[in-house]
């Protein structure tokens, strides 16, 4: 197992399109939600202990070995949204260009060619980190780390917040990204049923929202 190649996957600097989606955090920073440093925390403190640990799950489950179409089955049932189905699948469509480029791998190809639309961004991570030696609990730790940082990095665009207190914020983020992860991991081991199906209805809302907006920085 490389724990070098986890940091190649974790890394802002992959390829995976992620930097132009803010995990929702643009339309919360313009209700007024999300303002400054304690508010992005509380924000980021919801968002992984809710969708992020149900795509955490899903994640692992695929590094695990799991039926990769059934589990795009049940990330769809997870996303009630359509905005943010459409955009899971266009963020799975680059994270798989980026992955079979970087770990070609027979699971890719079939995952590819059986949904060339793009499948869910967490089920195309979860066989990446399969394919580049990686575990459950890795791809798990990826996806949480994902879903804070996502949101962190969007603020500090979107509000000129001080880089150094949104760092700190993830920092502080640790050991819930640690639990969560081992949630997750936990729950692939016991089959696509036992999966957390935790949700975030505002999330859901503001997605809808936004993906309306005329004028936004963000894609999603």
């Amino acid at each position: 197992m490389s724990r070098a190649a986890l940091l190649v996957l974790a890394d802002g600097r992959f390829p995976a399109g992620g930097h132009a989606h803010s995990g929702g955090a643009e339309p919360a920073v313009g209700e007024g939600r999300v303002h400054d440093a304690d508010t992005l925390a509380a924000f980021c403190r919801g968002r992984l202990h809710t969708t992020g640990l149900t795509s955490a799950a899903l994640a692992a489950a695929a590094a695990r070995g799991l039926d990769p179409l059934a589990l795009d089955e049940a990330a769809d049932a997870r996303t009630p949204s359509p905005a943010l189905r459409a955009t899971a699948r266009k963020l799975g469509r680059q994270m798989m260009r980026a992955a079979r480029a970087t770990w070609p791998s027979p699971a890719l190809a079939e995952l590819a060619a059986a949904r060339p639309r793009g499948a869910h961004q967490p089920v195309v991570l979860g066989l990446a980190a399969r394919a580049a030696g990686l575990g459950p609990e890795d791809a798990a730790h990826c996806v949480a780390y994902e879903t804070v940082s996502g949101p962190a990095t969007a603020v500090v665009r979107l509000l000129s917040l001080d880089p150094f207190h949104a760092t700190a914020v993830l920092a502080r983020l640790t050991p819930e990204l640690d639990q969560v992860a081992a949630r997750a991991a936990e729950a692939a081991r016991q089959g696509i049923d036992a999966l957390p199906a935790a949700s975030a209805p505002l999330l859901d809302i503001t997605a809808e929202a936004h993906a309306a907006w005329p004028v936004r920085l963000f894609a999603s």
